[in-house]
């Protein structure tokens, strides 16, 4: 037997040997070939829908009152709530009340020339970016959410310490 018979014998048994393979060894091979080709077209998809922008929308930041922000934008994007808190404690706890970092702060420039509101729809300021990274918004559980000039011009003085400090006036 020449080389080149010997070679063709080789591929003839590497043959019989694929066709009398096992019923399980073919499912196996069956079932990789299917997951191969799903992730090959769920990337593909995924693919072609991020190139068309689709997914989850940006959210609105609408800035109602143009002016100095009490720090840079990327500071108040990854700080605000760690801003907001230590006025909160220095407020509630240590009875020091400042405006720098106040909530009735934010709330008087971005509040909605629309609603006169920080919350309410997606396009509100507040609601808005945190609708979409997915943290629940629980400021406004007990602060008001529209600026107390608002308040004040809408309903007098004493809605406005109603407002305020969450208390009626008699």
């Amino acid at each position: 037997m020449n080389r080149t018979q010997a070679h063709v014998e080789r591929m003839a048994r590497k043959a019989r040997a694929w066709v009398t393979r096992s019923p399980v060894s073919c499912l196996v091979f069956h079932f990789y070939f299917l997951l191969l080709a799903f992730m090959l077209i769920a990337f593909a998809l995924t693919s072609a829908a991020h190139a068309q922008g689709f997914g989850v929308p940006k959210p609105t930041i609408m800035i109602e009152k143009k002016g100095k922000c009490v720090a840079d934008t990327d500071t108040m994007r990854r700080e605000h709530m760690n801003l907001l808190k230590h006025q909160r404690v220095g407020t509630v706890h240590d009875g020091v009340r400042t405006t720098q970092y106040s909530l009735n702060g934010c709330i008087e420039c971005h509040a909605s020339s629309q609603n006169h509101s920080v919350i309410g729809t997606k396009d509100n300021f507040c609601e808005s970016c945190h609708e979409y990274v997915a943290v629940k918004l629980d400021c406004f559980e007990c602060h008001s959410s529209k600026p107390a000039s608002w308040v004040a011009a809408q309903h007098g003085d004493d809605s406005m310490r109603a407002a305020a400090t969450g208390k009626r006036t008699p």
